[in-house]
């Protein structure tokens, strides 16, 4: 089953919007999508960078 969706309301400079509806339209997805697709990439960055390296 896929996880649960919620919907939300955000306000976005116009310049975003262009550029995200372009990189959307070249991933063929919708922009819903391909925000979700970039904030999760970015969180999963977020994760890494927080979480402690072992050095050897």
């Amino acid at each position: 089953m896929k996880p649960l969706k919620q919907k939300v309301s955000i306000t976005l400079d116009e310049d975003v919007i262009q550029k995200l509806k372009i990189l959307s339209e070249d991933c063929d997805r919708s922009l819903s999508q391909y925000i979700n697709l970039v904030l999760k990439e970015h969180l999963r960055e977020l994760e890494k960078e927080e979480s402690p390296t072992e050095t050897l």
